[in-house]
């Protein structure tokens, strides 16, 4: 494939409370994608899987662009020490320039926050505007019931069968990358598949 990656995004959540397995599954993918070469682009935060993410991936050496809605910003949610920060006007703002950043799009375990990260990049593939690989990381077997839904919706003919090509489904951090790498090629012409 003549794919070319510069940057990663990676979603995840804040929360601190969280079994250390995530956390120990965000700060390998960030070191692993800034041993790589790439730009991590995430939400921004410096707290929870989003924090140890960032400070793995800058601890390697690597780039790391922040992107952060100006409220939350205010509360100082942010991290103070990333490559760059890029402020948005909202939530929605921010998804969009976070995926206007990226070449790929990986999801670690959140809140609804990830979740609605990751469904509205699944549905933006799904119309050809946005054709990069999405890697859904399934550390501990937490989208397991997201991976069930997923299939009763295609099942029921919500989506079409082609649509299981819009993700690839690992179980670790360092299945990440050559997921990446060997994602499905995906092209906006795949829109017109969009209705079933």
């Amino acid at each position: 494939m003549n794919r070319t990656i510069e940057s990663i995004c990676v979603y995840c959540a804040s929360s601190r409370q969280v079994d250390p397995i995530y956390t120990e599954t965000a700060a390998t993918l960030g070191r692993l994608i800034a041993e790589a070469g790439y730009t991590l682009v995430y939400g921004g935060s410096a707290r929870g899987t989003m924090g140890a993410l960032a400070n793995a991936a800058l601890n390697a050496g690597g780039k790391v662009t922040g992107v952060m809605p100006e409220f939350m910003c205010d509360l100082e949610w942010h991290h103070d020490g990333l490559t760059k920060l890029v402020m948005s006007k909202s939530l929605h703002d921010r998804k969009q320039k976070m995926l206007n950043l990226s070449d790929a799009i990986v999801a670690l375990a959140g809140g609804s926050g990830t979740l609605d990260e990751l469904l509205e990049a699944i549905s933006l593939k799904r119309l050809g505007t946005f054709t990069g690989p999405i890697v859904i990381v399934n550390t501990n077997h937490f989208y397991d019931h997201l991976f069930q839904l997923l299939d009763n919706i295609i099942t029921q003919r919500f989506m079409h069968e082609r649509h299981r090509a819009i993700w690839t489904e690992v179980t670790t951090s360092e299945q990440v990358i050559p997921a990446i790498l060997s994602a499905v090629d995906w092209s906006p012409d795949e829109r017109h598949f969009a209705v079933v």
